[in-house]
């Protein structure tokens, strides 16, 4: 979740997130459970899938047999690779590095390893939609859960060098490196991020290791309903992305404490168990996960641009505890789970017991989805990122080359501090208001009136800042709302893409930005993937600030623009910013 440390008059961006992704990944929260890339169809895959352009309609080559058992999620118009040109993969008794360079060689000439027959088994329920390449996911989005119904086929140059991917055990991994040319012109001031509310590209101007990740799983076989199965994940991220799956408890003195620009995380920790006769299968995760809605992920290749929408930016990111997954059907998919909230541990004081419930409903042979949920329930006061949430998200495949996604939430926390009090000065003291039920601070590291507090997590602009005190509350209720949509296409023999994201956000009392406002944006960007290891992803997008009181949003640092207001300083920052930027991916 997003944050702002501020001490000494600077503020420092700060956010929570936690998320995972493969190269064939989920491109939701969903963090890469049911996805399958087409480096991961084998040669027997390709050919039999190689009739069907349209993905929805390889259901009955998908069901074949085991090894064409997640087909559909080759791509059919892939060309087939030429056994005279394409160079083959390196044997067991080559070194190691050689068998690594090798496999990387072989998938740029499309000739990528396939996945052993022995280890999956015949996909069930609908065919996937679309495909990945070079979208991240070939099936819609779904939190907290593999998808149930799905072999896992993934293969990686990494395991092809250790085992030649004969091993449900794998370690994988990708280093993303992104850079952006901005209008936003604060970037030179330390660690002042002057593009948000975008995020991952929020420090303007700038080259950045985002993310170095690791992941050690073995993912238990949810296609089959003969058995039970378990499974892990354990997925380690280094970078300037930690920011965002930072946890309030879990090694975030890295970012709350020292603000440092790049710092590890453990994003993910959890065991899977598969029981396969409770409906059509059921799921419980245990562990640290990812919050179960939206559209996008907080890993770079679970995603379809390299920034990320504001409405993903300022929502809930990661939960540990338990989800239940049960498949009740083709069309219907349930699930529950606890936790103590978002983005904190439960050893904090800001945890408390917190429900999620969520319902999924796919129609039109899997062509499309509806996924609505209700992602924290408890009392819904103010606490660090304590938001409560409802989801509603559409995914709709339009043709073979086309599909849009659309998601929609609004959240709120009751009890919200007014920021008046720790941004304001007491007149009678001459500096900041003390912490007081009648004068209250927002959540922060230090609590010495005027002696450098570092501000963990929004309080509310409750009322116009430049009204005396005596006409501002203690507390208010602080709600948002948020849509966001997404139009994709593929092309260049499913190797590109190009994505379209136009969203608009009313952060009405300022609680998840820091300054209150109404915030569209709009993006246009590409994908372009060298054979299914190697992704670049350039985009421009244009964001716009329709503030109250005045206010200037943009190129400043966030939640600056009411303090200065209240105190009398000039505004100077923008309504309005353009961003160029891009990032390359490369998977291990």
């Amino acid at each position: 979740m997003f944050l702002v440390l501020c001490s000494g008059g600077i503020c420092r961006l700060s956010a929570q997130a936690a998320g995972s992704a493969a190269v064939g990944a989920t491109l939701a929260k969903a963090n890469g459970d049911q996805a399958v890339s087409l480096k991961d169809a084998s040669p027997d895959m390709k050919t039999e899938t190689a009739a069907a352009a349209d993905p929805a309609s390889a259901s009955a080559a998908a069901d074949a047999s085991a090894s064409s058992s997640d087909d559909a999620h080759a791509n059919p118009q892939a060309p087939e690779p030429n056994p005279g040109t394409v160079p083959p993969l390196a044997g067991p008794k080559a070194g190691f590095f050689t068998r690594w360079g090798q496999a990387y060689v072989a998938d740029w000439h499309g000739n990528a390893p396939g996945t052993d027959p022995k280890l999956v088994s015949p996909r069930r329920g609908t065919p996937p939609p679309i495909f990945s390449p070079p979208f991240p996911a070939t099936d819609w989005p779904i939190g907290g859960t593999i998808l149930i119904g799905a072999p896992d086929t993934q293969t990686y140059p990494l395991m092809q060098a250790v085992n030649e991917n004969k091993s449900r055990e794998k370690w994988y991994g990708w280093v993303s490196i992104g850079a952006n040319g901005s209008t936003n012109n604060r970037g030179h001031v330390p660690n002042v991020p002057a593009n948000f509310p975008s995020a991952y590209d929020e420090y303007p101007n700038t080259i950045v290791l985002d993310q170095f990740a690791v992941y050690y799983e073995r993912i238990p076989n949810e296609a089959q309903q003969d058995h039970f199965d378990w499974g892990w994940r354990i997925a380690s991220l280094y970078g300037q992305d930690y920011r965002f799956t930072t946890s309030k408890g879990m090694l975030s003195q890295q970012l709350l404490v020292k603000g440092a620009q790049y710092g590890w995380d453990p994003v993910m920790f959890y065991l899977d168990f598969y029981l396969p006769h409770i409906g059509e299968g059921t799921n419980i995760r245990v562990g640290r996960y990812i919050s179960l809605p939206d559209i996008e992920a907080q890993l770079a290749p679970n995603n379809y641009s390299y920034s990320h929408s504001i409405l993903y930016t300022v929502d809930c990111y990661t939960q540990l505890g338990m989800n239940w997954t049960t498949k009740i059907n083709k069309h219907w998919t349930v699930q529950g789970g606890i936790s103590p909230g978002c983005d904190v541990m439960p050893w904090t004081t800001d945890a408390q017991v917190t429900g999620n419930v969520c319902v999924q409903f796919t129609w039109s042979n899997g062509g499309d989805a509806l996924y609505t949920c209700d992602n924290t329930i408890n009392k819904g006061k103010y606490a660090y990122n304590n938001l409560t949430a409802f989801y509603e998200t559409w995914y709709h495949r339009i043709n073979d080359h086309w599909h849009t996604d659309t998601e929609a939430w609004y959240q709120y926390m009751r009890d919200t501090p007014n920021m008046y009090w720790y941004n304001g000065t007491d007149p009678n003291t001459g500096i900041q208001y003390a912490n007081t039920p009648q004068t209250p601070w927002p959540e922060a590291t230090n609590y010495r009136p005027g002696d450098g507090a570092v501000n963990l997590n929004f309080g509310a602009i409750c009322v116009d800042p430049r009204l005396p005190a005596a006409q501002q509350p203690a507390h208010c209720y602080a709600g948002e709302w948020a849509i966001t949509n997404y139009v994709e296409h593929n092309f260049w023999k499913n190797q590109a893409s190009l994505n379209i994201r136009n969203e608009v956000v009313d952060d009405i009392k300022g609680q998840r930005i820091g300054t209150p406002g109404i915030y569209e944006e709009h993006m246009v960007g590409f994908n372009f993937w060298a054979g299914s290891t190697v992704t670049f992803r350039p985009e421009v997008s244009f964001t716009r600030y329709y503030g109250k009181y005045d206010l200037r949003a943009l190129n400043t640092a966030p939640g600056s623009a009411p303090a200065h207001l209240e105190n009398g300083i000039p505004q100077t920052g923008k309504n309005y910013a353009v961003t160029l930027a891009a990032d390359l991916i490369w998977h291990f």
